[in-house]
């Protein structure tokens, strides 16, 4: 028996309906992905689903004892509190108990006093009475599932670690559903491919919205397709459906020719009167009225974008030499000792995780930074063109009409001169959209807007800073042509690893803090020629020292000695080292945490605008960090040494 079903849900915010009885039916373990255009009513679908808006019409069964969690698609920018405390939120009233417990046994470690030790005694047979610790048991066990530090505040970590928190309050939850919309948003690739495991590891049923490609390729064994107010079910993977979906659209736009084409003759008959017998002829014209009203009741597909970018003359044959470039900020190194010649018409993608330096480095090559040693010399007769990830561009206030050029209403595009009505039309603007501010724009919308408005510009280098966040695949699919098709030079930015692999011709990689390196091809060439040793490094950017001492181990072990023969006993910890190495893993851990949420808050465009006191506050708190990380690293050597 199905876990969720909907039947003929029928459901209108307009004249056309979003969804125009639509069934879908949910069984234990699926993956199924809903795709369509933006705007189609996917997120709607999601929340009827979740059973947060009630269908005009419809019925929508869930069955006894299934329960429904949802992993929510914004990270919240104003929530407070610890890890322990946000994850034990997802289970109800029982919440707070579970997370005075939790701060109380740290206190009771740290400053125990009889005051503290009545305070814990009564919230433990609060806990007794409402039989939470098999919940309290539920919180840990998913804390240590995700690897999350428990105590550890949620507004300092990293965008990553926020949604990785959020994933572990839905699953304390223990849902036999879990629905997930645009999960891998502003995810860097490392986060995306981690939550992509995770998720292929999960027992319960999955419902997801993705325009991410491979992470829908590599999750989903079903897709279902909102199309027009309809949706239909394809049993297979993302691959297969494209297939298919191809030939589908083919008998339906041949269907389409041949029922106009029967309308077309019943018209010209009516018009030139009736002649035959009466009754026949009111059959004909029932049949005529009917074929109308199918007519009129059609949605067509919605037009496709026309990306077209203008071109300006070409540049010179060497675009930009960069030789022995260093830029770093205090205590973050961004580039160090970088040389190389980028030539008209290659297509570089830039990777690296978030926070590492990435628009650092398209602000160097912008001249809008000076490099600290190096230089960057920019071929001749350049026009640059810039895709702003964070959209400053657009005033959210001015119509969209007059925010892709500032001071005419016509474009000229490769010679053809078009009025910025019928430009925007290109772009899926209708004239009622084009009329209202950006402000009440989508995500989508604001990101084809600012893409209008970087291609109405003459240009022979584009300088896109992830320019694929919030957009349809359909798009996607129209902008990858553009790139492969466009005779100027590319750098792109971006996390979306198949549009990496289907447009780079080279890839420059942050393969470490301050280590930036050239590689041919797109993301998956990258994995193939990538170094050993940069699979090592972890997000502090040190070598990981746990995995040197393994692999150090193993090769001793496999290489013996003549002196073999007689076995070295193991040395024995006394009982403060050994319980000082078993908390050092957690500790390393968290250090590691708090260095990397640090990094990121660093990164921020805004931060050297603060004052010079808390710049410096927030620096030294980082180089603190990293003396204690080195610190714990040492200690844990030594204390290995002494077992080993």
């Amino acid at each position: 028996m199905a876990l969720l079903f909907l039947r003929d849900i029928q459901l209108s915010f307009g004249a056309a309906p979003l969804l125009n009885k639509v069934s879908l039916q949910i069984e234990a373990n699926d993956r199924v992905c809903i795709v369509g255009r933006n705007g189609e009513g996917k997120s709607t679908l999601l929340k009827v689903i979740e059973g947060l808006i009630q269908a005009d019409d419809g019925t929508r069964i869930v069955q006894d004892g299934v329960h429904i969690a949802k992993l929510q698609q914004e990270v919240p920018h104003d929530t407070h509190g610890s890890v322990f405390h946000i994850i034990a939120e997802g289970l109800g009233d029982i919440a707070p108990l579970l997370d005075k417990f939790h701060k109380l046994s740290l206190k009771m470690e740290q400053d125990y006093s009889d005051e503290v030790l009545e305070h814990f005694t009564q919230v433990q047979q609060e806990i007794d009475a409402k039989n939470g610790w098999e919940l309290n048991q539920k919180v840990d066990t998913v804390i240590s599932k995700l690897g999350l530090p428990a105590d550890a505040e949620f507004s300092t970590l990293s965008g990553g670690m926020k949604r990785r928190v959020l994933l572990a309050k839905a699953l304390v939850q223990e849902p036999d559903i879990l629905l997930l919309d645009e999960p891998t948003n502003h995810l860097d690739i490392p986060s995306i491919q981690w939550m992509e495991n995770f998720l292929n590891g999960m027992r319960c049923a999955l419902v997801f919205i993705t325009h991410d490609r491979s992470f829908l390729q590599a999750l989903a064994n079903r897709i279902v397709e909102l199309d027009r107010g309809r949706l239909s079910n394809w049993e297979c993977d993302y691959h297969t459906y494209l297939e298919r979906k191809a030939e589908w659209l083919e008998a339906e736009a041949k269907q389409n020719a041949e029922f106009d084409k029967k309308l077309a003759q019943e018209e010209t008959w009516i018009r030139q009167g009736i002649k035959a017998r009466r009754t026949r002829n009111e059959g004909r014209v029932r049949a005529l009225k009917k074929l109308r009203e199918e007519h009129n009741a059609r949605r067509s597909q919605q037009g496709t974008a026309t990306l077209q970018a203008n071109t300006a003359d070409t540049s010179g044959k060497q675009v930009i030499e960069i030789k022995d470039l260093s830029f770093n900020f205090p205590n973050k190194p961004i580039v160090n000792n970088l040389s190389t010649v980028i030539m008209r018409g290659d297509k570089v993608g830039i990777i690296g995780e978030n926070g590492c330096g990435k628009s650092t480095l398209l602000a160097l090559l912008l001249d809008k930074l000076a490099p600290q040693s190096g230089t960057i010399k920019l071929g001749t007769n350049l026009k640059i063109a810039y895709f702003d990830q964070h959209r400053a561009q657009l005033d959210e206030e001015r119509p969209v009409i007059e925010s892709v050029l500032d001071e005419s209403d016509h474009v000229e595009i490769n010679g053809q001169r078009k009025h910025v009505m019928g430009y925007l039309g290109d772009f899926l603007f209708t004239p009622d959209r084009a009329r209202q501010p950006v402000k009440a724009l989508s995500g989508g919308e604001r990101n084809r807007l600012l893409l209008a408005r970087v291609f109405a510009k003459p240009s022979n280098l584009l300088i896109l800073d992830e320019p694929t966040n919030d957009l349809d695949v359909e798009t996607l699919e129209l902008l990858e042509e553009l790139l492969m098709n466009y005779q100027g030079t590319v750098l792109i930015v971006s996390h979306d690893r198949e549009f990496l692999n289907n447009v780079c011709t080279s890839s420059l990689v942050f393969d470490a803090p301050g280590d930036v390196n050239e590689y041919v091809g797109g993301y998956d060439d990258w994995l193939r020629q990538r170094p050993a040793r940069y699979s090592e490094i972890n997000k502090t950017g040190k070598a990981d020292k746990k995995a040197e001492v393994k692999v150090a181990t193993t090769e001793t072990q496999s290489a013996p000695s003549a002196a073999e023969s007689k076995p070295v006993p193991k040395k024995k910890l006394s009982y403060k080292d050994q319980r000082e190495y078993d908390m050092l893993p957690q500790l390393l851990e968290d250090l590691e945490t708090e260095i990397e949420a640090l990094n990121d808050a660093i990164a921020q465009p805004d931060f050297y605008q603060q004052d010079q006191e808390s710049v410096q506050a927030k620096l030294d708190q980082l180089q603190n960090k990293e003396t204690e990380l080195e610190k714990a690293f040492e200690r844990w050597e030594e204390l290995e040494a002494l077992i080993s």
